[in-house]
């Protein structure tokens, strides 16, 4: 690292100053983070090969040699992360992603952008992934650039690195994290060399730790620690550290089990070692990578409280107290209104594994556990609402399903308790299978009623016209030209005349219709604490069947069909479920509807994955999944069968 150029650098800074003064040696040391005795070498070598002159009324003066030997350590761009979605500061960001969540009244994001521009630094790229369209108008309100970050669910900052490439390459770049706050601007238009921002910690440190040389060049970088200096903040790529990291990064993308590295683990691993013997052990013989351990990055140890990572909305309500009681969240506001509680009153906020359909957070409010479900994309046109609030009333006192706190029945926000040491069914463990189907079959025989049916024929057409909408195309008609652009399965037409002939059948017969959960999947039967005892009836009353969006009046017989699919069941698996249901042998007619409702169900969520995939929501193979059901199970129902 060249150390003139922190002294160039503040000279420049100095003379281009609307409050310039006469600089003195002990601050441009200071500057240089060097010793007086060190700067003043330097300042003898700047003024020996012409790059500062010394003015009788303004002291040190940069000269156009001077500007010159800058030129190559200047910043040319910046590359903002604001791929991800920011888990710990929900419910906040299930609205607003992290780095657009103001502080003090300004977006993280966007003062971050000012400090660049002030550093002169003016183009900058932001990555964007989830909810990527709140972020387009910075573009015209800053003149930025955005790029997409096509793997932002599934995979972590290496995959955004990996899609910014083109940005390191040739080029001085800042890369900074979208949801970091500085208190004074770090931003210059000249760096030395590629460095990492860190701040040191007295006692234990569960950060990671930089190990430095005596110039301060990272040697090492590792989780943990005590007393020490850890990564926080921003970084800088030069373009030399660029030429060097960007081509390992993308060896690494390429890599099983990076899925959730973040870029900094390719650093980590180019310095201890490791990342050339995995990358040849893949790849083999790999050309043109010289440099694996001699990766450059310095340390930029700042003063703490420059840089502020706020790790939840505790930490944010700390620094800015408007978060006190004023979050900007509508799913906060919700809570605090039923619950009559200030904001500041739900605490212990943590996102929980997000669901296919929904978006759910766990919070306390004085010292109870209740979980807030937020109804996710598109389910508006999925769900009636005020046909879940009535399955709730319908079975309310009967001691099956969850506590319900809230249901609003416009909006879909639901309030239930939590229940502390409960677990979901395991489909793997067939006594957890046995207590579910009696579960199923408690239901069913409770008499429960309600005035709407699931129609899943009808459903199956209203997804097919979701799907048809969702592709671009009018919904008033659907015909076959409309599905067969909007459905991607090639044999949909074929598939689609089977699907009538199976409804058909199952009309013919006349089922009694009763109420039915529909959604039996296995993480909606909850096992409360103590209900793996051996007293049967006990622990049957605590078990709860949850989450009832498309419950109402059907054959009862679905729940098996849907649960079994639900759990990617083979038909033995399947046949074990039946009895465990009967707890007897299956009739031959139960055991042919139960596989028309396996192959019913799988066609009416393939389409409904079909309809969230054409929403932009990936699904991996589930809707082969679903629609491969159909298909095998279509041909076990014996239609012959009639009573």
């Amino acid at each position: 690292m060249d150390r003139r150029v922190f002294i160039l650098r503040r000279i420049y800074e100095n003379e281009n100053s609307s409050s310039a003064s006469r600089l003195t040696q002990r601050e441009l040391s200071s500057s240089a983070g060097v010793s007086l005795g060190k700067a003043n070498r330097l300042l003898s070598e700047c003024r020996k090969d012409g790059l500062i002159a010394t003015d009788e009324s303004r002291g040190y003066v940069i000269t156009e040699a001077g500007l010159s030997f800058l030129e190559p350590y200047r910043v040319e761009k910046a590359v903002i992360l604001a791929a991800g979605f920011g888990s710990r500061f929900v419910p906040l960001t299930y609205e607003t992603p992290k780095g657009l969540l103001p502080v003090f009244g300004e977006p993280m994001i966007e003062r971050q952008i000012r400090q660049l521009h002030e550093a002169g630094i003016r183009d900058i790229s932001i990555m964007v992934g989830y909810l990527k369209e709140k972020f387009e108008y910075l573009t015209d309100k800053y003149g930025v650039r955005l790029i997409y970050n096509p793997e932002f669910a599934s995979r972590n900052t290496i995959s955004t690195v990996y899609y910014a490439a083109e940005e390191f390459l040739s080029h001085n770049t800042y890369i900074l994290n979208s949801d970091n706050w500085l208190s004074e601007n770090i931003y210059h238009l000249y760096e030395a060399d590629a460095w990492y921002c860190a701040q040191h910690a007295e006692g234990p440190c569960s950060e990671w730790v930089l190990e430095t040389d005596g110039s301060g060049r990272i040697t090492d970088t590792y989780p943990g620690g005590v007393d020490c200096d850890y990564m926080y903040g921003p970084a800088y790529f030069s373009r030399d550290f660029s030429r060097d990291f960007i081509p390992v990064l993308r060896l690494y993308h390429e890599l099983p089990g990076t899925e959730q590295y973040y870029w900094e683990h390719v650093l980590m691993e180019m310095l201890n070692g490791r990342a050339e013997k995995r990358a040849r052990a893949y790849f083999g013989a790999i050309k043109g990578l010289e440099r694996w351990k001699d990766i450059r990055m310095y340390i930029n140890l700042l003063p703490k409280g420059t840089v502020q990572e706020f790790e939840n909305l505790e930490e944010l309500r700390a620094f800015d107290p408007r978060y006190e009681n004023d979050s900007g969240s509508e799913a906060m506001q919700l809570v605090s209104r039923v619950f009559s509680v200030p904001e500041s009153d739900i605490v212990r906020i943590k996102r929980l594994k997000a669901g296919m359909t929904n978006n759910s957070w766990l919070f306390s409010v004085h010292g109870e556990d209740y979980i807030c479900r937020i109804p996710g994309e598109g389910t508006e046109k999925l769900i009636d609402r005020r046909a879940e609030k009535a399955v709730y009333d319908a079975i309310a006192g009967l001691d099956i399903s969850e506590e319900l706190v809230f249901l609003d029945e416009a909006t879909g926000y639901k309030i239930s308790r939590f229940y502390k040491g409960s677990r979901n069914a395991d489909a793997k463990n067939e006594t957890d299978l046995r207590y579910c189907m009696k579960k199923l079959r408690m239901l069913h025989e409770s008499g429960a009623r309600v005035s709407h049916e699931f129609d899943i024929e009808e459903r199956i057409a209203y997804y097919e016209g979701l799907c048809v909408e969702s592709s671009g195309q009018s919904s008033e008609e659907i015909t076959e030209d409309k599905l067969e652009r909007a459905i991607p399965f090639s044999d949909y037409s074929f598939i689609r005349r089977q699907k009538d002939e199976l409804c058909a059948y199952i009309k013919g017969l006349g089922r009694e219709k009763r109420l039915s959960h529909i959604d039996s999947v296995q993480d909606n039967f909850l096992f409360l604490p103590g209900a793996d005892s051996s007293d049967t009836e006990r622990d049957i009353d605590r078990i709860k069947l949850i989450d009832w969006e498309y419950a109402g009046m059907c054959d009862p017989l679905i729940d098996i069909g849907m649960c079994a699919i639900y759990s990617y069941m083979d038909e033995e698996k399947a046949k074990r479920l039946m009895g465990y249901y009967f707890e007897r042998e299956p009739s031959a007619l139960e055991r042919s509807l139960v596989y028309a409702y396996m192959a019913l169900g799988g066609l009416l969520w393939a389409l409904w994955g079909v309809y969230k995939e054409n929403l932009g929501v990936p699904f991996t193979d589930y809707t082969l999944r679903m629609y491969r059901y159909f298909k095998d199970y279509f041909k076990k129902v014996d239609m012959s069968i009639k009573d």
